[in-house]
């Protein structure tokens, strides 16, 4: 076997490095005479058939590659194609992917199967199949090459070009070799012609290796029965040295190939060799340490070539690198496991919410209860704020799962990061330096600000948290265009448009990568029991999203980490930033009582009807109950001193919602506030106003107080 890494010898190329032909002559062949008196190209005319079953393709396509000296053949399906290709012989073929009752892929593979086809060159045209899984299949079945619609005319008349001139010289050379081999028989003079279509034979094997190549992959051949080294491989590009870091010549070295293979992997490569053999195909995914020390995902797709008798020959190979896809399916599985966790989150919170209420709600009728006794006044003010953290954390999940309710609104965000910076000075102490760096011209954001300020006050704790013996934590806010740049964790997208970026760094110990690939998991924290419930990370991934922004974590071991957030720019004017007020001090209880006004409470969840009627009742308010809908507007039919109507929003049978219309249809005048502890949004009627659970008696009186006081509409 001739050096595949040297210059073509003397003697025949193998057969698979011959250029695409046909096998056999064409019936209207010339006779050898014929042959040597014309120029080789003068009988030649090259068939290219374009298959597309839509008649506006094939029109485009015989535009594009019409010239004087080819036949353009069409064929509006795989069965038409067939057909051609069993009359006449072509230079290539055109085959679109899609196609009702049979695909290209079908097409492909059975002209694959007929001898005298088998070499043919197929080019697929596709507009919607381009992913890998798609492309390796196209290869698989035969394919050369992968052109996707819409195409460039240019590229796609070079390429067809490339394989009518291989076509045409690869004619040449058998009708020269022809007519050589038979005037040899009959006379001996013809020997120096002989030579020099040999001598043509090599060029056209030489640009063929060219053409392999600059193909973006290496294609190997093995011994049917010997795994232990290639027969013959490509140089990537030409090159001596490997795109895998090693001279060409150590792959044909006896199972070097197999000793840089991850161990795991080994078997499996070695059985897509023995499948290629006993099926005929065989693929394989494994790892492989480059020279330069790195593990790098490889796939290699093989097939078995036969002789006429159907005996192996030898297994022709593929091999191209797939690490980058196999990092984004990674990131993909990884951003599809938080989307679980956060669709699980936002289905638990109507139950969960609902006994929070009822929790809460019972707490705050005992307190005043406790008076005279402190100990259990103690031990109700404990239990309330377990059940206000509680309330907090299904807050966090929420937010995590993009299902919060956000209160956005147009705003200067320089303004409000730099009122945050006195706080985080005071909050993170005296070992840690805050620096802002605030560029001129921000442009407005759209979004909720106490969300923001939780999001920069969470990352501004964990940075502290990096930093034990201090360091500094630089918060910096600019304008940023992007133009399909890939950004964010922990599945990056292609960012477009203009985004305001919020960027915190420190200087701490940094993030290692096994916990970087985790760190927006709910519940996930490498800090000791007690210092953290592994939620900051996750609401501030969920808010972020909510508000269609991006973020991205970058961290490098002892130098710190680097957060950044994507808030798209707002249209229009941006408002005033309000400074966030303090939370203020419940009203005096005495404004918040009733004046005798009858309130209806509709709420399927009895022990959360009680607690509601029951708060409701100490306020000084008249209550009548419903479990449903149906039930309450009975109770408006007979009770005309109904002022207001408190509804849960998630009802069987009637919601809250319509029962909300209904009412209001009948008495326009009537007072609707509804509740739920649904995480979702909620579609209110007009005039109706919306109180989520769980909320404390306080904030109950207070709406119902509100919404009674109101004037009532015209």
């Amino acid at each position: 076997m001739p050096d595949p890494n040297g210059p073509a010898g003397e003697s025949d190329p193998p057969r698979d490095a011959m250029p695409a032909a046909a096998p056999h002559p064409p019936a209207d062949s010339a006779s050898a005479e014929e042959i040597t008196r014309a120029p080789p190209s003068a009988a030649i005319v090259p068939r290219v058939l374009i298959v597309d079953d839509d008649p506006r393709n094939l029109f485009a396509l015989e535009e594009i590659l019409r010239e004087p000296g080819i036949e353009i053949v069409q064929a509006r399906s795989g069965q038409d194609a067939l057909r051609e290709v069993l009359r006449q012989d072509f230079a290539v073929i055109l085959l679109d992917v899609q196609m009702p009752e049979m695909d290209g892929y079908e097409a492909a593979t059975l002209i694959r199967s007929r001898e005298r086809s088998s070499r043919t060159p197929i080019i697929f045209l596709t507009a919607v199949n381009k992913d890998d899984v798609h492309v390796f299949r196209g290869y698989t079945a035969g394919a050369v090459d992968y052109v996707f619609k819409p195409f460039d005319p240019l590229i796609l008349r070079s390429k067809v070009s490339i394989f009518v001139q291989l076509f045409r010289k690869t004619e040449q050379i058998r009708r020269r070799a022809e007519a050589e081999r038979f005037l040899f028989e009959e006379n001996m003079r013809m020997r120096a012609a002989q030579l020099a279509t040999e001598r043509e034979l090599r060029r056209t094997s030489e640009q063929q290796a060219m053409i392999l190549q600059s193909l973006p992959v290496d294609l190997f051949t093995m011994a049917p029965h010997d795994f232990a080294r290639p027969l013959f491989i490509t140089q990537s590009g030409g090159k001596r040295e490997s795109w895998l870091g090693f001279p060409t010549d150590r792959f044909y070295e006896p199972w070097f190939w197999h000793q840089r293979t991850h161990e795991d992997d080994r078997a499996r490569v070695l059985d897509s060799f023995r499948t290629a053999l006993a099926e005929g195909r065989g693929s394989a995914e494994f790892r492989f340490l480059t020279g330069s020390g790195e593990w790098r995902w490889l796939l290699c797709e093989t097939a078995l070539r036969t002789d006429e008798r159907g005996e192996p020959v030898e297994i022709q190979g593929m091999t191209v690198d797939v690490t980058d896809r196999k990092e984004l399916e990674e990131q993909l599985q990884h951003a599809r496991k938080l989307e679980t966790v956060g669709r699980l989150t936002g289905g638990i919170a109507h139950d969960f919410n609902n006994m929070l209420a009822i929790v809460i709600g019972n707490l705050d009728l005992l307190q005043s209860n406790f008076e005279s006794d402190p100990k259990a006044a103690k031990r109700a003010r404990m239990a309330l704020d377990g059940a206000l953290r509680c309330a907090d954390m299904t807050r966090r999940l929420l937010a995590f799962s993009r299902k919060e309710t956000l209160n956005a609104r147009v705003i200067e965000l320089s303004g409000l990061v730099s009122s945050m910076t006195d706080l985080l000075r005071r909050t993170l102490g005296e070992t840690i330096e805050v620096t802002l760096d605030v560029a001129e011209g921000v442009w407005p954001v759209n979004l909720d600000p106490t969300g923001l300020e939780t999001t920069i006050a969470n990352l501004a704790v964990n940075a502290r948290d990096a930093m034990p013996d201090g360091g500094q934590l630089a918060i910096s806010v600019e304008n940023k265009n992007f133009d399909g740049v890939w950004f964010g964790s922990p599945a990056p997208e292609r960012i477009v448009g203009e985004y305001v970026a919020v960027r915190v760094a420190d200087t701490g110990t940094g993030i290692p990568p096994d916990v970087l690939a985790r760190v927006f998991e709910p519940f996930f924290t490498t800090k000791e029991v007690g210092r953290g419930t592994g939620l900051g990370l996750s609401t501030t991934y969920g808010y972020v999203k909510q508000s269609n922004g991006h973020i991205q974590i970058e961290s490098e071991k002892d130098v710190g980490t680097v957060v950044t957030l994507l808030l798209p720019r707002a249209e229009g004017v941006a408002a005033s930033l309000v400074a966030t007020p303090a939370e203020r001090d419940a009203p005096p209880a005495e404004t918040l009582r009733g004046r005798g006004e009858t309130v209806l409470v509709v709420e399927d969840d009895r022990e959360v009807r009680k607690v509601v009627a029951a708060t409701l009742s100490e306020f000084g308010y008249q209550v009548v109950e419903a479990e449903s809908g149906v039930a309450a507007l009975g109770v408006l039919e007979n009770r005309i001193d109904v002022q207001a109507v408190f509804s849960d929003v998630t009802m069987p049978g009637m919601s809250g919602p319509q029962l909300a219309e209904a009412a209001r249809g009948r008495r326009p005048g009537l007072r609707v506030l509804l509740t739920t502890g649904y995480a979702g949004d909620v579609e209110l009627p007009r005039g109706a106003a919306l109180l989520r659970k769980p909320y404390r008696r306080a904030d109950l009186a207070t709406r119902i107080r509100a919404l009674l006081d109101e004037p009532e509409a015209a």
